[in-house]
């Protein structure tokens, strides 16, 4: 479970929804040189059973824990956070699949609240404070925070109280997880020994870019009016503008517009073919006209290009360690969860 953003519930599922094939994503975040290509798992082979199916019409109470229930309207709204965050709605064939899991996780979360409440652990409204800020600071401006928090029906009381939720729980895992991950020099040499094809980078570029996204389910008027608010930010760009500056004012990519819309390096395979395509045929400094994908207009301009090459252990050394940690972090974290779950008393009713 992310627990550093606040709207991510589910932050794992994000991964299979999304990966890397949404232009509002910082490439950077996935571990620079090293290639998303999975790295085989033992028993990896075996079929994965199917989910049980998921009613077509959602009960009010999905599940208990310990006696306390997971309501449909919570449920529902992870549902709406996960889908924002990965920029589309769940696939039909994928809906009993993701559900299930949206469903397990939240029963995670309830336990691990429960244990924060369990060992009478508090946070303080100054922490909340400093919480929030870093949040906000994510963001353009106060108004695109603010605007964010109406569209996913979130008041700032009940952010606060999610930040003050989430800090609990990051507590107790900080507490109970952290200290038993340990990643040795020898572990990532070993990760880069047995990985080497992860480290044949392909050529990569730099950009920037300013997004101005379709509203939901956008038709042809929607877009046209989108796409002319696109163009006059286009001929700010093309008239001398500030590229970042610019991007700060602008962009609705609320993950790069507070640093100048920067999306690091990034290959190919790593976003939507038409931004792909764009981006690759810019020259360093050249401005793309607008550049249409299923998410809005893209304004892209390229900062620098990177020829095809082996990342060598040397620059790798710092992401393989952040990897490995991440991942015993993950598994300790669900080991803990799961001791939970096996004194817990959970009933899942859908």
């Amino acid at each position: 479970m992310n627990l550093n953003k606040l709207f991510i519930v589910v932050g794992v599922l994000l991964v299979g929804l999304a990966c890397r094939k949404s232009a509002t994503q910082t490439p950077g975040a996935a571990a620079p040189g090293v290639s998303s290509k999975p790295i085989p798992q033992a028993g990896s082979a075996q079929p994965t059973p199917a989910p049980k199916p998921v009613p077509a019409t959602l009960p009010d109470v999905l599940a208990r824990v310990n006696g306390e229930a997971i309501l449909k309207a919570e449920f529902e709204n992870a549902i709406r956070s996960l889908e924002a965050q990965a920029g589309q709605g769940i696939p039909f064939e994928k809906r009993d699949e993701v559900y299930r899991q949206v469903l397990d996780q939240l029963v995670g979360y309830k336990l691990l609240v429960q244990e924060t409440k369990n060992r009478q652990m508090t946070v303080t409204e100054a922490e909340i404070d400093v919480r929030v800020g870093e949040v906000k600071k994510q963001f353009p401006s106060e108004e695109a925070f603010t605007k964010v928090l109406a569209d996913r029906r979130v008041t700032l009381e009940a952010f606060r109280q999610d930040a003050r939720v989430q800090m609990l729980i990051s507590k107790i895992i900080q507490a109970e997880v952290v200290p038993s991950i340990k990643v040795t020099e020898q572990d990532v040499q070993t990760f880069y020994d047995k990985n080497r094809e992860r480290f044949n980078q392909p050529e990569a570029v730099q950009a920037r870019h300013i997004l101005i996204r379709f509203p939901p389910n956008a038709d042809a008027a929607g877009k046209g009016r989108v796409r002319a608010t696109a163009d006059a930010v286009l001929k700010k760009v093309m008239g001398g503008g500030d590229f970042a500056a610019l991007a700060k004012e602008y962009s609705q990519d609320s993950g790069s517009a507070a640093n100048g819309g920067d999306l690091g390096f990034f290959v190919k395979d790593q976003m939507v073919p038409p931004f792909a395509a764009a981006a690759f045929a810019l020259q360093p400094g050249q401005v793309s006209s607008l550049v249409e994908t299923q998410y809005g207009y893209h304004i892209i301009k390229v900062i620098e290009r990177r020829a095809a090459r082996v990342v060598p252990l040397v620059e790798a050394r710092g992401d393989i360690w952040q990897f490995l940690t991440a991942e015993q972090q993950q598994q300790k974290t669900e080991a803990f969860v799961n001791g939970l779950k096996a004194k817990a008393k959970v009933e899942i009713l859908m």
